[in-house]
């Protein structure tokens, strides 16, 4: 394939639409819209004390991060619908966490990710009778490049100790192709997917051979009402 950078500022509407367009006429269609923007401010949101002890800016998370993804999703509807993908059309996968279902990072964190869980299916009501899916990924712990590339000095103890679970990005990237090309993802779409158990379902390994973990043992399930139960998905 051939990548294509494109700026975009999520917190601008009109950029969002423009982008849209701007795939609409280079392409015609879309197959997959990966929506994973977020306003994330780590040393305040990952400090002790009760949110209102912190800055009013987490707050932002729940404009780009929940809000985005939204009006992302609406500009990309039409382009969607016209996917021939496969046969099963188009696949919105929106990258949400543990924290929709537990307390991870307090309030703002929380309601960003049980917010995009319940826009999901929701959305998914809405895609019921077309080709469309569209699906909740919680990854596990994700190690980025900004992480790997954190001095040593930096790391704490518990951060080094935790380092060998976590994840590439690529993880969740191979799972998400593989479930754009499952005949059967309509039957998902609506759900929160744990991205570990989804790699068991399709067979897929992190880059290092690792099955990544399942962190519902320490965070919590999602929430029945957006998930089949099943043990693989």
């Amino acid at each position: 394939g051939r990548g294509i950078a494109a700026r975009c500022d999520h917190a601008d509407d009109a950029q969002v639409q423009a982008l849209f367009a701007r795939v609409g006429e280079e392409a015609g269609r879309l197959d997959l819209l990966v929506n994973n923007a977020a306003a994330v401010h780590p040393q305040e949101l990952s400090a002790p004390g009760p949110f209102w002890e912190k800055p009013v800016k987490l707050a932002e998370m729940i404009d780009v991060g929940l809000r985005s993804s939204y009006v992302a999703s609406y500009y990309a509807a039409p382009l969607l619908l016209a996917s021939g993908s496969g046969q099963s059309g188009g696949l919105i996968a929106n990258i949400s966490f543990y924290g929709a279902a537990s307390y991870f990072h307090g309030p703002a964190y929380g309601a960003a990710k049980a917010g995009t869980d319940k826009m999901t299916h929701d959305m998914a009501v809405d895609f019921a009778d077309t080709p469309v899916s569209v699906v909740s990924i919680w990854p596990g712990y994700v190690l980025t490049d900004q992480l790997r590339d954190l001095p040593e000095e930096y790391r704490t103890p518990e951060l080094q100790a935790m380092l060998p679970g976590f994840e590439t990005p690529e993880f969740t990237g191979d799972v998400i192709a593989a479930l754009l090309t499952d005949p059967e993802r309509k039957a998902l779409s609506g759900k929160a997917l744990i991205g570990a158990r989804l790699g068991l379902a399709y067979g897929i390994r992190d880059r290092d051979g690792r099955v990544p973990n399942d962190l519902s043992m320490r965070h919590g399930e999602p929430l029945q009402f957006f998930t089949d139960g099943k043990a693989a998905r």
